[in-house]
C-alpha cells in the first residue's frame, strides 16, 4: 500500500523549476538559479518557496511562491510582508505570486495590497495564480510535473480518464510516484471515493494522514477555537477559557465538517449541518468528519448520522 509523503511545496516546485518560474512569471526567458532560504529571523513558512531567478530581459531577481489551499483575506498584507522581508534580506527585487489551489466562492481576489496613512502609501502588486481556472493540458505538454497532483481540481481535469493519465505518468517515474497520495486526495472532490479506491488501488484512509487533509483540519479547529475564545471573553464568564477552550475544539470539528461538506457536496452537503451542529460529542463529530472525506454520496453521510 502506498503511504502519504508529507511533499512540501518547494519539492513540487524542485521537479521542474524552469518551466515552474516560466509558466508563473510569463516569462519565456527566465531561468531558475537556486531555492533560497525563506527564512526571517522569526518567520518561517513550508509554502513559501523563494528562487533566485535571471532574465536578460530583467536581471536578476526574486520569485517568491506562495501556495495556499483556500484564499485568505489577510493574504494580501501577507504577500506584501514577505516581499519586502525578502528583498530585504537579499537585496534584490521581488516577483510575489500568490496560488490558490481550492475555490471558496465567487468574489473576485485582489491582486495588490494597499494603504494610506495621512498621505502616505503602500503598494505591492503580486500575481495571482487560480488553479481552478487553469487549463488542465498545460499539466501535460509544458510540462509541468508540480502541477499533475492537481489535475482533479484544474480547469478540465475533472473526469475520470484525465486523472488515470496524471496518475500513470506519477507512478511512471520515481521521482513523481510519492505525489500520488496528493492526486488521490483532490481526485475525492471530484470522483467518488470507491471510483478513487479502484483507480488508486489502496485503502483510502490513508488519506488521513496526508498533509492536506490534516490542513483542512487544521484550518476548521483554528476557526472554531477563534469563536470559542471569543464568546468565552464575551460572556465573562469565571470559567470562560475553559470553556471557551472546549467550545473551540468542538466549534473546529463542526467548521471542518462544514468545509468539507461544501467542497465536495456543495449546497446539497450544508443541508446536514443543522442535524450535525445538535450533536454535542467531540468523538462522534470526529467520525463523522472521517466519513464526510471517505463518503460516495450525501446518503452514506445520512446512515452515519
Amino acid at each position: 500500500m502506498t503511504r502519504p509523503a508529507d511533499v512540501s511545496t518547494k519539492k513540487l516546485i524542485s521537479l521542474a523549476p524552469d518551466n515552474w518560474v516560466r509558466w508563473v512569471t510569463q516569462i519565456s526567458d527566465v531561468v531558475a538559479e537556486e531555492i533560497v532560504s525563506g527564512e526571517f529571523q522569526w518567520i518561517s513558512r513550508e509554502t513559501d518557496v523563494l528562487i533566485r531567478v535571471n532574465s536578460p530581459q530583467h536581471g536578476e531577481f526574486l520569485l517568491l511562491n506562495e501556495l495556499q489551499l483556500r484564499y485568505q483575506s489577510k493574504m494580501p498584507r501577507r504577500m506584501r510582508a514577505y516581499a519586502a522581508l525578502a528583498e530585504e534580506k537579499y537585496n534584490l527585487p521581488t516577483y510575489p505570486v500568490l496560488i490558490n489551489i481550492l475555490k471558496t466562492g465567487n468574489n473576485e481576489i485582489p491582486t495588490s495590497f494597499t494603504s494610506n496613512i495621512a498621505g502616505l502609501r503602500a503598494i505591492q502588486d503580486y500575481r495571482v495564480i487560480n488553479l481552478w481556472e487553469v487549463d488542465v493540458n498545460i499539466a501535460f505538454q509544458q510540462p509541468l510535473p508540480s502541477l499533475l497532483p492537481f489535475v482533479p481540481i484544474l480547469k478540465g481535469g475533472e473526469n475520470e480518464s484525465t486523472i488515470r493519465e496524471a496518475l500513470q505518468i506519477l507512478r511512471a517515474n520515481e521521482q513523481l510516484n510519492q505525489l500520488e497520495t496528493v492526486l488521490a486526495f483532490f481526485a475525492t472532490f471530484v470522483l467518488e471515493t470507491a471510483l478513487v479506491q479502484e483507480i488508486m488501488r489502496w485503502d483510502m484512509t490513508v488519506l488521513h494522514e496526508s498533509p492536506w487533509y490534516q490542513e483542512i483540519l487544521r484550518e476548521g479547529e483554528a476557526r472554531g477555537e477563534a469563536r470559542g475564545e471569543a464568546r468565552g471573553e464575551a460572556r465573562g464568564e469565571a470559567r470562560g477559557e475553559a470553556r471557551g477552550e472546549a467550545r473551540g475544539q468542538l466549534q473546529g470539528i463542526l467548521s471542518g465538517i462544514e468545509i468539507n461538506l461544501e467542497l465536495k457536496f456543495g449546497n446539497n452537503g450544508l443541508q446536514l449541518m443543522p442535524q450535525i451542529t445538535e450533536i454535542n460529542d467531540i468523538e462522534r463529530l470526529k467520525i463523522i468528519l472521517r466519513n464526510v472525506v471517505t463518503a460516495n454520496n450525501i446518503e452514506e453521510l445520512q446512515q452515519v448520522l
